[in-house]
């Protein structure tokens, strides 16, 4: 066996020692062959020593870029942050007509964690037709064909995955939410198997979303059982306490109301759009309506200001956003912040017109230093009644580890973190008057025309008629909203609380102490 052989044989059945050795006597064999380096690399990255994988994959492109190492270095690359280069070495493998299943998988995703969903279903389909077998490679092309609104690809896609997996809950789940289910056509029966079978947690919180999901479509107030069961559990696991919440905002509001700012300007560029708000209230809709304009593209769903100011505060957590790194981002030049925003979201904004979208709903938490850092950026922000707010928060699984969203399984911690990020908008309309649009979804419905005049004025943005039919706009969406807004706009999702009107009544009686109205 050759010493290749040896070390991806040794990574292969978890050896790292023997496969590090191999690799190394590899290396000091045939220095220029870029094997060698390429597997040390890959026994770092096994590891968890990615900032020490990368050169060693580099090293190995270096002596001859091949497919495979493109695509592992561009892997590498997304999870440290480097996104431009992590785009330039998944393009680059690609056009080197990778045909390894493996290969071909990994570049699709990295490009979807790009957010380029369309360019991610070619290397998908090509992994699934290598290896059709292979539920991963398969679950991938189903998701990105959704994204991209190839419904039915996408159906067919996982029915195959639970064909030879029926207890597949990641499938299951994609499947409830890839459209509306009605009395004739829905999957309650056999979901309600899949959750007997169940053994993992992570399996039953899954299959019960999808569950509570396609019984609230057919109107049957059994769903909130299963969520309540869902999220009660999932919020054990994950240990949350809203206090971790509560803190950050505690830590905004001090520093923009009482705090020292560092002054500046800011970066002079108008292009961004930001559009903010609580998840599951209108977000994805309004960014469909503002890149149907002629002169806007959708960059997605970008962690770029986020990652922006942690980078400049320079503080050692390991989260992206906390009180202490809040409090550290008053000492950055505004014009900082700017600039190393709009590097990062440089490598996802589409081509061919002068502005763009940044939909990340959280975004509310920066509005502070977005005013500050860009201030002729535009700023939107989403707002939907109450209740319907906290109720679909609270039936969406959203990405389950991800500390942004870590309040949704619980309906008082959904409420109080409402109540803050109400108050917080408070704050921000006083600090920075006219800077942010708070735009309702209700208004929205019940005036499509009048409302999108007034979004594209506060966006300065000429009238565009398309921006009405913004359901015919065909770029990728990655959110649970992917099938509700490519239909025409309508009134579907208003008053959904009422169904669950019992459940919901402690946080309705706690909004009034709070003197948030819900009508």
């Amino acid at each position: 066996m050759t010493l290749e052989n040896q070390a991806r044989a040794a990574i292969k059945r978890g050896d790292p020692a023997a496969a590090a050795q191999a690799a190394k006597a590899l290396v000091e064999a045939s220095p220029q062959d870029p094997q060698g380096y390429f597997l040390l690399g890959m026994v770092a990255a096994e590891a968890g020593h990615v900032a020490k994988a990368v050169p060693l994959i580099e090293a190995a492109v270096d002596r001859g870029p091949r497919a495979e190492h493109l695509a592992q270095l561009a892997r590498l690359l997304i999870l440290l942050r480097r996104d431009g280069e992590a785009a330039d070495a998944a393009r680059e493998a690609l056009a080197l007509a990778p045909a390894e299943p493996l290969t071909l998988d990994t570049i699709g995703c990295v490009l979807t964690r790009l957010g380029d969903h369309e360019a991610a279903i070619a290397p998908f389909a090509s992994a699934v037709a290598l290896e059709p077998a292979n539920l991963e490679y398969r679950y991938n092309l189903a998701a990105a064909s959704g994204f991209t609104g190839r419904v039915e690809d996408a159906r067919e896609h996982y029915e195959a995955i639970l064909g030879a997996d029926p207890g597949n809950a990641r499938a299951h789940y994609a499947l409830a939410i890839l459209s509306r289910q009605t009395a004739a056509a829905n999957h309650v029966r056999r979901l309600e198997s899949a959750l007997d079978h169940a053994r993992q947690p992570g399996d039953a919180l899954r299959i019960r979303y999808a569950l509570a999901k396609e019984l609230e479509d057919l109107g049957d107030p059994a769903a909130f059982g299963h969520l309540a069961a869902a999220n009660a559990e999932h919020k054990r696991a994950i240990s949350y306490d809203f206090a971790q919440d509560a803190a950050i905002f505690d830590a905004l509001e001090t520093l923009f109301s009482q705090g020292d700012l560092a002054p500046g300007a800011g970066h002079p560029d108008p292009a961004p759009i930001f559009v903010v708000g609580m998840p599951r209230t209108g977000t994805t809709l309004v960014d469909r309506i503002l890149s149907s304009h002629r002169d806007v593209g959708s960059a997605g769903e970008l962690q770029a200001m986020p990652l922006a100011v942690k980078q400049l505060a320079g503080t050692t957590s390991r989260v992206v956003i906390d009180p202490a790194t809040v409090l550290a981002s008053g000492k950055l030049d505004p014009t900082a912040i700017g600039s190393t925003y709009l590097a990062r979201a440089a490598h996802h904004r589409p081509e061919g017109t002068p502005r763009f979208t940044d939909k990340l709903p959280a975004n509310f938490l920066y509005v502070g230093h977005i005013a500050r850092a860009l201030p002729n950026a535009r700023i939107v922000c989403l707002r939907r009644n109450p209740l319907d707010t906290v109720w679909s928060n609270y039936k969406n699984l959203f990405a389950s580890q991800s500390a942004y969203y870590a309040y949704s399984y619980d309906l008082m911690d959904t409420a109080r973190y409402y109540a803050r990020f109400d108050r917080l908008m408070a704050l921000w309309d006083r600090l920075f008057a006219g800077r942010v649009l708070q735009f309702s979804y209700e208004g929205l419905v019940a005036d499509q025309e009048g409302e999108t005049r007034r979004l594209l004025e506060h966006c300065r943005l000429d009238w565009d008629a398309a921006c009405l039919s913004f359901h015919e706009n065909s770029a990728a969406v990655a959110t649970p909203s992917a099938a509700q807004v490519r239909r025409p706009i309508n009134a579907d999702g208003i008053g959904k609380w009422r169904m669950h009107e019992g459940a919901l009544a402690p946080v309705a009686e706690w909004f009034e102490t709070q003197g948030i109205a819900i009508a």
